[in-house]
């Protein structure tokens, strides 16, 4: 049950960010497409595609299910890891878009990370709508032509 694996990863987290970093995965949990299941990578919560669906898993590691979003708490902020703003440069543009009309701070993003440096300044009406605009399908079709030569 991902509750009790929740707790845990929370137990050694300053508490700055619990409440904040709940809230999200809450938020994620809430607005992610059918098809997607929960899972620990890389030592962080996270929504991947399950082999049942797309058995070839992660080019990088075929034993492990192709990663959409993760969410961790790191030193100094939470990050949002969500492949598909990697793999699909219309939603990218959207998303970098929308932010300031949601939040005044600058947007601090890496290829697929978003990372929220003030707890109490997190867009979750828009990260709901961004984890619910790409299906289990469009991902792995995103997915599978980026790794073509």
């Amino acid at each position: 049950m991902p509750d009790k694996e929740i707790n845990t990863y929370l137990e050694d987290k300053e508490d700055k960010w619990k409440e904040p970093f709940l809230e999200l995965y809450k938020t994620v949990q809430n607005h992610i497409p059918t098809g997607y299941e929960f899972d620990f990578q890389y030592g962080m919560p996270s929504f991947v595609v399950p082999f049942s669906v797309f058995p070839e898993g992660y080019h990088c590691e075929p034993d492990t299910p192709l990663p959409f979003i993760s969410i961790a708490i790191q030193k100094r902020h939470i990050a949002l890891y969500h492949m598909g703003i990697y793999g699909d440069e219309e939603l990218l543009n959207w998303f970098q878009r929308e932010y300031p009309k949601h939040i005044k701070t600058k947007l601090n993003m890496g290829k697929s990370c978003i990372r929220f440096t003030n707890p109490k300044n997190i867009p979750y009406d828009l990260i709901g709508e961004l984890v619910s605009k790409m299906s289990v399908e469009q991902w792995i079709e995103i997915y599978q032509d980026t790794r073509k030569p």
